[in-house]
């Protein structure tokens, strides 16, 4: 039979992991009403900007417009090196949440790998970039303390690099990978390839005639340049908002399940306590009347 001592520790270090735990989610709720908030607010902007560079490439490739030959507007088929741009948490406790993108990194750097094409892989949060460095995966480069507190000049010097080096011509393409929120229940993975624009859904005979959009080949080289910029650096931007919202909401969830798991062991320790308490106080009475018994 246990100690009662050691059940009545027990029963005080979970129920002071149940405060904590409970605590944990709280915080977290809080967060993730601001956070929220911020990711609902910049959604539409980014899915507009999207829908509009994608109509943009999408006319460029269709109608073969001369005079317009941007390098992010072309698909390339057989790229010689692409970035990786994942985006993970600078803590834990947050459940499946981190493991989720680095699952889906590992499976687009092994597509590249069997493919020959090489990889530069760039890191947004400690925990992902901590174990790709453990397993000794070579990293391009590395930001610690932007996931957890997007800022948007940061974000921009960041993601700059590789829209320059795309341009240049020493990488053949971009990708986002990133943990983003659903609803308060449900994060949803996003692997996004950003350059070069993806024109695969684009339906060049219905969209010709259903929308408004012209593009000219008078159209200056810089402004599309700008255009593109905003796009790459919003993309990267959004990524980071929508994934500090689904990091909050997944460690809400974590902590409420660690708080109900230390409320059903307080449970499970006070009926083990009771029934050690009462295994010790038959002994007891046993004792007593067999002592009674044996001076008679």
């Amino acid at each position: 039979m246990a100690n009662l001592k050691d059940i009545q520790r027990q029963i005080k270090s979970v129920s002071n992991t149940q405060k904590t735990t409970r605590a944990m989610k709280l915080v977290s709720t809080a967060k993730l009403r601001r956070a929220e908030e911020l990711a609902k607010r910049s959604r539409l902007y980014a899915q507009k900007m999207n829908q509009v560079i994608a109509e943009i490439a999408g006319r460029i490739e269709c109608s073969k417009i001369g005079g317009i030959e941007n390098r992010c507007f072309t698909q390339i088929e057989n790229p010689s090196m692409v970035d990786i741009v994942f985006v993970t948490a600078d803590k834990g406790l947050c459940g499946g949440f981190n493991i989720q993108t680095i699952k889906a990194v590992k499976s687009l750097l092994k597509e590249y790998k069997e493919k020959n094409v090489k990889v530069r892989l760039r890191g947004i949060g400690k925990k992902g970039v901590e174990f790709f460095k453990y397993n000794e995966t070579e990293m391009f480069d590395t930001v610690i303390d932007l996931s957890s507190k997007p800022e948007k000049d940061r974000s921009d010097e960041f993601i700059m690099t590789s829209i320059e080096d795309y341009k240049d011509g020493k990488i053949d393409g971009l990708h986002i990978i990133y943990n983003g929120f659903k609803n308060m229940m449900t994060q949803e993975l996003h692997v996004n390839q950003v350059l070069p624009v993806d024109t695969a859904e684009y339906d060049c005979d219905k969209s010709q005639t259903s929308s408004m959009l012209e593009v000219e080949a008078e159209d200056e080289e810089r402004m599309l340049d700008s255009l593109v910029n905003r796009y790459v650096e919003y993309n990267m931007y959004y990524s980071l908002i929508d994934s500090v919202a689904a990091e909050h909401s997944a460690r809400m969830q974590a902590m409420d399940t660690a708080t109900n798991n230390a409320k059903d062991m307080v449970k499970s320790l006070n009926v083990e306590f009771n029934k050690a308490r009462q295994a010790a106080i038959t002994t007891e009475l046993i004792e007593i009347i067999s002592g009674v018994e044996s001076m008679k």
